[in-house]
């Protein structure tokens, strides 16, 4: 990669179950009501997906890389941390506002949009479909991140909640 980063494309990438293995977490999604205070409190005990991180790091080769999640900001230094104790390469974090409770494939796509202005995206990297769907539909290059299991909880806490 040349050593201007501010003309590099941007690979920008899902955390949960696109880097972060959830599954350990997803106890706090099935209590009624949910327990998001615990289920964010959990993050840093998020093992890697191998395969997630390993597209990172090639897309890093080529690419500036951004990190957009649906976490709060609130989980911000967490988060830091974790991407660091991963020796995942370094990026600029986007996060969702402490009190936006809009889903996902809203709050992602206006940030995509608004880097978009600037710079060329070449991929977004997440596992939320709709996220996804509306990324594409957008006229963004999409991969979908299929390789963390499923959770049906957590989908509707993306798309219904508007939490992660």
């Amino acid at each position: 990669m040349s050593d201007d980063r501010s003309r590099a494309p941007l690979a920008v990438f899902d955390l949960d179950n696109t880097l972060a293995d959830t599954a350990h977490r997803q106890r706090f999604l099935e209590r009624r009501p949910r327990d998001w205070d615990g289920f964010f409190s959990a993050a840093p005990q998020d093992p890697p997906l191998p395969e997630g991180v390993a597209l990172v790091k090639q897309c890093a080769e080529e690419c500036e890389i951004v990190y957009l999640t649906g976490r709060p900001e609130r989980c911000r230094r967490d988060t830091l941390d974790w991407l660091a104790a991963q020796e995942l390469p370094e990026g600029r974090v986007y996060m969702r506002r402490d009190a936006d409770r809009r889903p996902a494939r809203f709050t992602k796509l206006e940030i995509l949009r608004r880097l978009a202005r600037t710079r060329e995206v070449r991929v977004l990297v997440d596992d939320d479909e709709l996220v996804c769907e509306n990324a594409r539909r957008a006229g963004f290059t999409v991969l979908q991140a299929d390789w963390a299991a499923r959770s049906a909880e957590l989908k509707v806490a993306q798309e219904r909640e508007g939490r992660t």
